[in-house]
């Protein structure tokens, strides 16, 4: 979402540090530059005004300009001044309500991203221990009532419907008294949207309220919006008191000022970002995270997370054994992909790396994977275990069952044999004590 604003503020520090001190000239120049990628990046123009002159002040009052790294103590005091802007007040994380079952309403404009969110919600809940139940309150569009249905099959939480000629009204009872009667909490209700705000749905929302007594009133902002989901916001907070908000679709083509902007101008904590497509794309919000992807310098916090999530440290350091005794087979090499594509897509995997936003130009071959995974998938048991008994005819039939060619087949053996001879000789030359000579001397691994 924040690569444009990552590229252009990336650009700006990098002038900053050229100097090996700054003018108040070449200061005012940087702000200004600063200004215009905040702007450019829809962030609304109160918290762009209030963020440049806090780091103008600053500035001036720790004697920047007179230090010995005044870029780097420029590109401290955006982070610290970012950091302000998206600080939580409030505590970030769902509250519990004071008697079973705990009541979330969604509600957002349609197209937002709610019904999606709402699965992917109970299904993050669902992983930590919870045992949520979704209500299908937007009973007026059939296909939200049906995709709700198809989401709580595929993340295997029930889904509460309206009985025959009834109303949301009766799906939140009906809703209400199965948890209370099996003991599932929180309840997920995912309310009706519309195309823009009007009195009809907020008097619906309004009833859904007084009738369910939610605990948390969380509106589903779509981030590619831009300033719309900021006065959308408002709208919403000024009828319902919302308690949060929800930013979807921050893996899109997104200039992302709505995650700076929804913060400081509604005064409502971000509770969850939405960071792809699937199901399990989503994550507790983390602001000093955020601003440390907004300035390129990665979250290594939260790629330790997912990487928790996907693997336990026994199987991790199962993992390392057979890599250092060479053991890699092509079933070690299925898992590792089939891992890495439940943490992300690569591309987001390499941002929340330090630096990694200097690769985001780079060609990224994510379908290569998919055909690797395919190629693995086609082979037998025996073949993925002993990959030399792969002679030409178990190869033309493993290309034909992956839907690939034999040459590719052909590539990924001898890439796999290749990692091997890597992983032995690193091994080979870690038992030498030579390793860090080889590092040392620029000594390429053999082929």
């Amino acid at each position: 979402m924040f690569e444009s604003l990552t590229d252009r503020l990336q650009s700006v520090f990098r002038n900053l540090r050229g100097h090996g001190h700054l003018t108040e000239t070449e200061l005012r120049d940087g702000l200004r530059e600063i200004r215009l990628a905040l702007l450019e990046a829809d962030v609304h123009l109160s918290v762009v005004r209030q963020l440049v002159e806090r780091v103008r002040e600053r500035a001036a009052a720790e004697e920047i300009l007179k230090s010995l790294t005044p870029g780097q103590q420029i590109v401290k005091l955006v982070r610290d001044e970012l950091a302000a802007v998206l600080a939580q007040d409030t505590e970030s994380r769902l509250r519990e309500g004071s008697q079973p079952p705990t009541v979330i309403m969604m509600v957002g404009l349609q197209g937002s991203g709610k019904t999606t969110t709402t699965g992917k919600l109970a299904k993050h809940l669902k992983a930590h221990g919870r045992s949520p139940l979704l209500v299908a309150a937007d009973v007026r569009r059939p296909a939200a009532v049906d995709q709700l249905k198809v989401l709580g099959r595929q993340v295997e939480v029930p889904v509460i419907t309206a009985p025959p000629g009834g109303d949301a009204a009766a799906a939140c009872a009906l809703a209400l008294r199965e948890a209370r009667q099996t003991g599932r909490s929180p309840v997920l209700v995912d309310t009706a949207g519309r195309l823009h705000i009007d009195e009809e749905l907020m008097l619906e929302i309004l009833a859904l309220k007084e009738q369910c007594r939610p605990t948390e009133i969380l509106y589903v902002a779509d981030a590619m919006t831009g300033q719309d989901a900021v006065r959308s916001a408002t709208a919403f907070h000024e009828r319902l008191t919302l308690t949060g908000v929800v930013l979807s679709k921050t893996d899109g083509d997104a200039r992302g000022g709505a995650a700076l902007s929804l913060r400081h101008v509604t005064g409502l904590p971000i509770k969850f970002i939405g960071t792809g497509e699937h199901l399990g794309d989503i994550e507790p919000f983390h602001p000093e995270r955020m601003v440390s992807r907004i300035l390129g310098l990665g979250d290594v916090m939260t790629l330790i997370e997912k990487a928790e999530s996907v693997a336990t440290v026994a199987e991790a350091e199962e993992t390392a054994r057979r890599l250092r005794r060479s053991e890699l087979t092509f079933e070690d090499l299925a898992e590792q992909i089939d891992r890495m594509g439940k943490m992300g897509s690569l591309r987001q995997i390499l941002g929340m790396l330090p630096g990694g936003a200097a690769l985001s130009g780079m060609e990224i071959d994510e379908a290569g994977l998919k055909r690797s995974r395919a190629i693995i998938g086609s082979m037998t048991r025996a073949e993925r275990l002993a990959p030399q008994v792969l002679d030409g005819r178990r190869r033309l039939r493993i290309a034909r069952g992956s839907g690939t060619s034999v040459n590719e087949v052909n590539r990924l053996v001898k890439q796999f044999k290749q990692m091997k001879r890597m992983m032995k000789s690193l091994q080979t030359q870690g038992r030498r004590g030579n390793l860090k000579d080889m590092f040392k001397q620029g000594r390429s691994f053999p082929r």
